[in-house]
């Protein structure tokens, strides 16, 4: 029986280096897959004072109080799947640290919703261009039956070539106007009237950022 034989090149020095690396990079993918897990819970996201705004509609919604006790964080709606994808989300989602760092003052309830509609047509695009994938985690769309009996011939035919954010939106956090609909004055009008600030007052504030 022959004895098996590495190729020259496979010295010594080499399979060292390959086991090393193999096991670096098996260190890498698991460090990568735990931080993705710590960053995508709510725990998390909530050290920022700015996001425990955003998160009181969230635990009033059915997302976090299911009838089906399928509770969703923030990293199932809002970070892909895979870890090299749910990384990336991550690190493009830097900028939202950086912009509460050295941006405006988003711990402060009229400040952060002046900006919100802002956030909400980015994570609505953001879902779009994904086709609603984090959405589709969990909903199949051929099997939501609903209460009316038409609901499963919406999502079937009406809304075939649809993606879910489309149709369905400010089902957790404050509810937001369409971008096609919504007006930058009315918004502005609505938050001085919910905070009792002077006419024009939101309207400087965006401005002074």
């Amino acid at each position: 029986m022959s004895k098996l034989r590495l190729p020259l090149f496979i010295t010594r020095h080499v399979l060292f280096a390959l086991l090393i690396g193999g096991f670096a990079g098996i260190g890498f993918v698991l460090f990568l897959t735990e931080f993705d897990h710590i960053t995508s819970t709510e725990t998390f996201c909530t050290t920022c004072h700015s996001m425990e705004l955003v998160a009181e509609p969230y635990r009033q919604s059915s997302h976090y109080r299911p009838a089906s006790g399928v509770q969703a964080s923030c990293g199932d709606c809002h970070v892909s799947e895979g870890v090299f994808a749910a990384t990336w989300d991550h690190f493009i989602g830097g900028k939202d640290l950086f912009n509460q760092l050295f941006g405006a003052d988003y711990d402060d309830p009229v400040i952060n919703a002046l900006h919100l509609p802002d956030a909400a047509f980015a994570a609505r695009e953001w879902f779009k261009q994904r086709d609603s994938a984090t959405c589709k985690r969990c909903h199949v769309k051929e099997a939501i039956y609903g209460t009316r009996p038409d609901t499963v011939l919406i999502h079937t035919e009406d809304a075939k070539e649809k993606s879910c954010i489309e149709c369905h939106y400010n089902l957790v956090h404050r509810a937001v106007p369409d971008k096609a609909v919504f007006k930058r004055d009315k918004w502005n009008r609505m938050i001085e009237e919910e905070f009792g600030l002077s006419p024009g007052e939101a309207d400087k504030l965006l401005g002074g950022d």
